[in-house]
Parts: C-alpha cells; sequence; structure tokens
C-alpha cells in the first residue's frame, strides 16, 4: 500500500445511496473532509446523518457509490483502518459491571499502539472514578469514558454520532474541550449532531443535511452570512387576530414566520427593526407578552433553506 499524500482527503464520499424499503436515507452524496480539520453533519432526525456516518464507519453497507478514508478503501484495507480509525456511536453500551480501568484496557487491547489506559482515563477526566463500575456513572462520565473508548488506538480519523444528545449543558462543555483537545493534536473529526451552538462551537465546516443530501456546506461564519440576515427577532402576542403580514413592509425585514401565536422576523438592522415593529403592534392595537432576539445562527440557516426548524417532527 502506497504511503498516503497530507493532501488526500480524511473523507471522500462519491455518489452515496442508501435505502431502506420505501425511505432513501442517502440520495446520491458527494462530501469530501479535509485532514485536520472537524467536520459537522448537521440536519434533523432522519436526515441521513446516522447512516453517512455508518456507512463510513464500515458498519453498514452501501447501496451504491465510493467510500475512500485516509486513502484507503474498506474494500480492500478493512485491517489497516480498523487500526486507524475511532468511533463514537449515537449509543455506547458498555458492560455495567467491568470497571472504568477494566473498559479502557478492554478496548485498549484491540489495537496495536496508543496511549497507556492511565493516559486515556486522565483525559477523559475520569482518574477519580477508574475503580468505578460503569454501571454507577452519571451520563456525563459514561459518554465521557465512551468517547475515550474512542481514543485507546491514537487514531487518525474519529467519527462521533450526536454526542453530547441528553447531556445537561456542563456535561456537554466538558465533552467539547476533550473534542478539542483531541482536534489540537492535528487529528480529524466528522461529527454528526443537531444541536447548532455545538457545530458553530467545534466545527471548521458543516454540511445541512436534508432527505439524504447535502443542501449547503461551508463554514459556520459563512452560512450564516450567506442568508443575508444578521439578527432573527421573535416575539408573541395576546390573541390572533394579528396580521403578521403588515410585518413584511418594514425596513430590513427579510422574512417573517408566524405559528400559533409566536412571530419570527429575519431582520439586517436590529435597531431599526425593533422599534418599528412595535410601533406597528401598538397601531395595531395588539398586546406584547414576550419579546427576544438573537444573532442568526446555524438553526436560522436550516429555517431559511428549508422553512421548518431542525426540531421540528
Amino acid at each position: 500500500m502506497s504511503p498516503v499524500s497530507n493532501s488526500t482527503p480524511a473523507l471522500r464520499l462519491r455518489n452515496l445511496r442508501k435505502t431502506y424499503k420505501d425511505v432513501v436515507a442517502v440520495d446520491g452524496m458527494d462530501l469530501e473532509v479535509r485532514r485536520g480539520e472537524c467536520f459537522g453533519l448537521l440536519g434533523p432526525n432522519g436526515a441521513g446523518k446516522t447512516t453517512t456516518i455508518e456507512i463510513c464507519e464500515g458498519l453498514t453497507a452501501a447501496d451504491a457509490g465510493e467510500v475512500e478514508l485516509l486513502g484507503m478503501r474498506w474494500e480492500t484495507d478493512e485491517k489497516a483502518l480498523r487500526q486507524k480509525l475511532g468511533i463514537q456511536l449515537q449509543e455506547t453500551q458498555l458492560s455495567d459491571k467491568l470497571t472504568v480501568n477494566e473498559t479502557v484496557r478492554l478496548f485498549a487491547s484491540f489495537f496495536h499502539q496508543g496511549p497507556s489506559v492511565h493516559e486515556v482515563i486522565a483525559q477523559a477526566q475520569l482518574t477519580e472514578k477508574r475503580n468505578a463500575r460503569v454501571g454507577g456513572l452519571s451520563g456525563g462520565q459514561k459518554q465521557r469514558l465512551a468517547l475515550g473508548c474512542a481514543l485507546v488506538g491514537d487514531p487518525e480519523l474519529l467519527f462521533l454520532d450526536e454526542p453530547t444528545t441528553g447531556l445537561d449543558p456542563q456535561a456537554r462543555r466538558q465533552l467539547w474541550d476533550l473534542i478539542e483537545e483531541f482536534k489540537a493534536g492535528g487529528r480529524t473529526i466528522l461529527l454528526t449532531t443537531h444541536y447548532m451552538d455545538e457545530a458553530e462551537r467545534l466545527c471548521d465546516r458543516v454540511a445541512i443535511m436534508d432527505h439524504g443530501r447535502v443542501i449547503a456546506l461551508a463554514t459556520p461564519r459563512e452560512l450564516i452570512a450567506s442568508i443575508g440576515i444578521e439578527h432573527i427577532v421573535e416575539f408573541s402576542v395576546s390573541g390572533s387576530a394579528f396580521d403578521a403580514g403588515a410585518l413584511h413592509v418594514i425596513e430590513g425585514v427579510r422574512g417573517v414566520r408566524h405559528d400559533n401565536g409566536s412571530v419570527q422576523l429575519q431582520v439586517t438592522e436590529l435597531h431599526r427593526a425593533v422599534p418599528a415593529v412595535l410601533e406597528e403592534l401598538t397601531r395595531s392595537g395588539v398586546m406584547l407578552t414576550e419579546l427576544r432576539t438573537h444573532s442568526a445562527t446555524l438553526e436560522d440557516v436550516f429555517v431559511t433553506l428549508t422553512g421548518r426548524r431542525l426540531r421540528d417532527e
């Protein structure tokens, strides 16, 4: 096997397809992940994120298309790839009766090289829990242990499938710190998530998926800038007689979304739009019950592209 150039993408997908019965999970997907970057796959449940990452991990066979990882392919280089990849699944089922130390030692036995068990446990911030049984760990501690188990082989490419789902804010930030530490070593990460703040914090580039396709790809900042919206104004009013359509004519308002008494405006100049909105509400005799603003995010990019939220059912 010839040496792989650093200019070779860490991951290359060409025309990837996967169908389950009547559902097209991945629909002709093309993608390249550069070496040394944290790349995010974003999208709602059912968008095809997990199927894509499971094909990349060698856990699911594609119906069609090509998958190349670190210049290698599953068909010809499976043993070599297994030594170079780290994988954290959406739900990692670890034995409750094993201790943290025994669990890491077990996973380390699968790899030819890597840091010591002591180093992995310290990296996962579980030194004080090294002799505790897995069944007694908190949710955040179990996720850090699962990430530690994914790192035992010192992988070149790390797959993380929604690693912080269900965690409290503190546990999420602790896991983010571990991911950033891994990335600082020059390794590559493919991350799936539907938390936009997570993607904006961790990812160099992101691909937004919907219905098995990539509908947008760029850096988080570039994607946010591409929709031409600087801020989001959200407010609620009492009663249902308010005509949100009147807000379209306000200068700087680029979009209006009205749902069950809650209104969301996409605006370019917050200091002009908010007074004008309040004036319109007063003129209409409508009582404002709630008002909040935030800078545009990747969530707003998804709403602009698809007309629905990431967490819409």
